[in-house]
This record gives C-alpha cells, structure tokens and sequence, in this order.
C-alpha cells in the first residue's frame, strides 16, 4: 500500500491527535518507545470465548453473553453480570440494573483490567446491582452486521450521532426487556458525550432512572494538550483524505507508520505521550496499563474520529457535519447540523458527574461549560465531584478509584432506590 507524504505538520499533528485523542493510556511504561506500535500489531489477547471467560467467570463472578441487534442491522455484544460474588446477593428484591458505556477505541473490556475489587462492574455487582457492559459497533466482538461485512466501506459509515440514535436505544431497550426495570447508566469519556447527546433528544427518557458521567467529554475547547490545540484548529478532512480508509484502526499498518513518524517529530515525546494527551493521571498501575496495551485500542469508524474533531474545532456538541450546506440541508433540513441541547435533559433526572484537576480532556473549563447548561437542573438531582489529582484514565483504571470514585457512584445508585 503506497504510503502518503505529509504536506504539513499541522497535518500530521492532527492525525495523531485524533488517533489518541479519547483512547486511555498507551505510553511506553516498558522499554519501548512510542506506546502500541512497537508491539504486536494487531495481536491483541485473543478472547476466543468473549470478555465473559477472559475477565468475569475467572474471578467467580457469573456472567452471560448476549446479542443485542440495532435498528441499522449492527449486532452489539452485552455482557451480563447479574450478581455480585461477594455479599449484595440476599435481598429478595430485585436487583436493579446498570448500563456502564465505554469511550472510543476501546471496549468493555477497559472496565475490568484492574482487579475485582478495584474495577467497576464487580464492585457495582457485589453491592447488589445487575451489571450490563455495553459495547459499540466496529468493535472486537461487534464487527457484525445483517448484510455488510467490515471489509466494505459502507460497514463503516457512522459517527457517534448512530452511537446515540441506534447503539444506546438498542442496549436500553435489551436492558430494559430482561430486567422490567428503568436503568442507571455510567458512562466514561466518549460514552459520556453519547449519554448526555442521547438523554437531551429524550431517547431514554421512560427507561432511565439516572446516570453517572466520569470524565465527561462534551465541549473541548480548552483541552491543556498542545497537540490538542493544534487538532482544534486543523482541518478535519485531513484525516479522511490521509488514510483513504472507512475503517480507523490504530493498530494498521498506515497508523504505525504515522504514529512513527510523530515520535520522530521535533519536541514531541512518545515515551509520556499518554500524560501529553490525557493529563497526568496520579494513580495508574504498570501491570494494568500493560494489560491494557494488550487488549486495546480497537477500531472505530474514520467518520467518527472526524465528528469527534469538528466537536473540538466548532465547540459545540451538534451532529454530524457533512461539510457542505446542501449535503447538511439533504439530511437535517437545515444548513448547519442540529445542535444537542444538554439543557433539555429532563431537570428532574438524578445527575452524578466527577471529573478531574489535571484532565487535559474533560479540562475543567470545559466541564464548567457543561455544568452552565446545566444550572437550572433540580439542585437537589445533581451530585458534582471534583478530584484534584485526577486525570482522564484514573477514572477507569486508577488503584484508588474504588476509595475515591466508585463508591461515591455506589452511594449515589443506592439513594435512588
């Protein structure tokens, strides 16, 4: 395959951005250089049997494997984890159910690298609530279709405004199906934006009982990342026209070459390029951040990660920009793309939201943007947690999250019971 020069390095920054862009950590905490693509490309752990038997069902944890098939035709794959291990299983009521959304470029297995009693889901499920783990299209285990293969373009022709219109509707009413009872939701960093864009079209308004936001990502204008500033400001075509390619995988071989080529950069250092990106996070454990380089970053769609880059360049949370008026005016009947007003959340939703001091995503600017469209929420429906020292990945993977974060989730479910 003919590799393409770089016209600019504006070009070849913004590429790299947005290939990094919301993906928890990939530094070089070893001794290569450069993060992922000094390994194995493409040979993640294999989970011939799912995330189930490689992360849940070892620890004792029960766990199911379920299909959940969306208006569009994309099969998604749930994971179940109905009951805790340990304590929380007595009560003869019904155990209530919680959705937990991924962010870009990685799957729900993201959740469960840490330990049982540091990770997410199985504290979730050992406090007595009935666990699902969502994950999007194009990943891992979601690379299927009714009737188009990944390998055609059209498999890929999607942005995070289907993860909002035809992903969440479908895992909800699954959810909802098997359980008969509204859901809490929590999503971290991409799984944010599609939460709050979904919840403010009214989508799961009858099926949701609240919902937790880790790191929200929604505005991004103030992102403390001089790669992110230059992302901002870059054109957004660049990274279509660069790969050629519907399908975004970091792990290709064109996005090694680039990937190589930015660490070659003058003043760019791939070896703490994770602080470079997400802030600098306080509490990742080595072992944690290898596993996950194991596993991760998966692919997405291209036409995502350029949705993604028009919600930094535009600074405004708004569906899909097809670049030119009349292409706009075909599909929303307007020039400029309809804007998701997070104002419109129903004002008497329960909101929990936690986000981090040196976040160089969820900068704090941002996060205050976003707590402004939210000022005339009920007072009383709206928890806010800030963390001094935290930074975009502690949320998932920090040793302390359970101490800091996850039980205050935890409190939060259980008082809107």
């Amino acid at each position: 395959m003919q590799v393409m020069a770089f016209s600019s390095p504006t070009g070849l920054l913004s590429l790299v951005v947005f290939m990094v862009l919301v993906v928890e950590p990939h530094p070089a905490y070893g001794s290569s250089r450069g993060g992922w693509f000094g390994r194995n490309q493409g040979a993640a752990t294999p989970l011939v049997n799912g995330i189930c038997a490689a992360s849940v069902t070892i620890h004792g944890y029960k766990c199911e494997e379920h299909q959940v098939k969306t208006q569009d035709g994309y099969i998604l794959n749930v994971q179940r984890i109905p009951e805790g291990r340990i304590g929380g299983n007595s009560s003869g009521n019904k155990k209530q159910p919680v959705l937990i959304q991924h962010g870009v470029l990685v799957d729900g297995m993201t959740w469960l690298l840490n330990s049982p009693q540091q990770n997410l889901p199985m504290i979730l499920a050992d406090n007595g609530f009935d666990v699902w783990l969502a994950n999007t299209r194009g990943t891992r285990f979601c690379r299927h279709h009714v009737s188009l293969h990944p390998s055609q373009p059209e498999f890929w022709d999607w942005s995070w405004d289907e993860l909002v219109s035809y992903d969440l509707p479908a895992v909800f009413d699954f959810v909802l199906n098997h359980t008969a009872q509204k859901i809490h939701y929590i999503g971290h960093s991409l799984g944010t934006l599609i939460g709050l864009a979904s919840f403010s079209e009214g989508h799961q308004e009858d099926q949701l009982k609240s919902a937790a936001f880790l790191s929200p990502i929604a505005y991004l204008t103030h992102m403390k990342t001089a790669l992110g500033v230059v992302a901002a400001r870059a054109f957004v075509g660049e990274i279509t026209t660069l790969f050629g390619v519907a399908e975004f995988n970091p792990k290709g071989q064109q996005a090694s070459i680039f990937l190589k080529a930015l660490c070659n950069y003058p003043g760019v250092d791939c070896y703490d390029l994770v602080t470079a990106i997400t802030g600098k996070n306080c509490c990742l454990n080595a072992s944690t951040v290898d596993l996950f380089l194991q596993n991760e970053p998966q692919s997405t769609a291209t036409k995502n990660m350029v949705h993604l880059a028009q919600t930094v360049r535009d600074g405004v949370i708004a569906k899909y920009n097809y670049g030119r008026p009349d292409y706009n005016l075909l599909h929303y009947g307007e020039a400029r793309p309809p804007i998701y007003n997070i104002s419109n959340i129903p004002k008497d939703l329960p909101l929990f939201i936690s986000y981090g001091g040196q976040d160089a995503l969820s900068d704090v600017e941002d996060v205050g943007q976003l707590l402004d469209n939210l000022k005339y929420h009920d007072v009383n429906k709206l928890s806010i947690q800030y963390i001094k020292d935290y930074a975009h990945a502690d949320f998932i993977m920090g040793v302390n999250a359970k101490d800091i974060v996850y039980n205050q989730v935890v409190c939060f479910f259980k008082n809107q019971q």
